[in-house]
């Protein structure tokens, strides 16, 4: 395989996961695939995906997994956090995590829940307004908050060396793998994205701890840095 951007230990593969993730081995799978919301199909919260062509071509990469992809994310790497866990059919866990959204608006999930399987972790809950995720610079409609991702990141036990995410999207989990200087691969099946990622890379990078010592939020990053194109890169999905 020809890596689509590959530099300082973070690479990117532009193509299918299902193909992709057969040539690879991980330590840790950390991702945020497509839920497949029904509801957006139906138009309900539908304007938040304006800007992003959802409402030329209609939500065409929503698309949920199906348990064939999620057993096969499962099986690869030793450790795996994956988003949208209420969504899928996942094995039981005491170790899951907490996005608290702190919503205000009672039309969107007021916390997001994720799957994880880290040996003696208990469950964890992470702090942050999603009306301050939304006044950021946002790259993609679904897009998590860097300092979520970092958070995620900080509870891979020490031997979890290389992270993937098999759903990059605009590439947030390797920016905070990178942020704290880990290496990280991520699997993107869309062209423009994965250029997005690659500017998203290329800005300047700030130096975080790599594994958690306690259970406060991590800061957010703070950067006068900024993708130039991105106005002109939203996709025509």
């Amino acid at each position: 395989m020809t890596p689509f951007y590959q530099h300082n230990g973070i690479t990117i593969y532009c193509g299918d996961c299902l193909e992709v993730l057969l040539e690879l081995s991980p330590d840790a799978i950390v991702t945020d695939p497509p839920y497949g919301l029904e509801r957006f199909k139906k138009g309900f919260g539908f304007s938040r995906f304006k800007g992003y062509g959802a409402e030329k071509t209609g939500l065409k990469w929503d698309v949920k997994p199906d348990q064939a992809t999620i057993k096969l994310l499962l099986k690869t790497g030793k450790y795996h956090i994956i988003w949208g866990a209420n969504n899928f059919t996942l094995p039981p866990s005491e170790s899951f995590l907490v996005w608290n959204k702190h919503q205000t608006v009672d039309n969107f999930a007021s916390a997001e829940l994720a799957f994880s399987d880290i040996p003696s972790l208990p469950a964890k809950v992470y702090e942050y307004s999603i009306h301050k995720h939304n006044q950021s610079e946002k790259f993609h409609p679904t897009q998590k908050p860097v300092s979520l991702m970092r958070w995620c990141i900080s509870f891979l036990p020490s031997d979890a060396k290389i992270i993937c995410d098999p759903y990059m999207g605009s590439g947030t989990t390797l920016r905070a793998a990178q942020d704290m200087g880990l290496q990280a691969v991520g699997i993107e099946l869309d062209e423009e994205y994965c250029q997005i990622a690659v500017q998203r890379l290329r800005q300047q990078s700030f130096s975080f701890p790599a594994r958690s010592t306690n259970n406060k939020n991590q800061p957010e990053l703070k950067s006068s840095a900024v993708v130039e194109s991105h106005k002109q890169s939203k996709l025509n999905l």
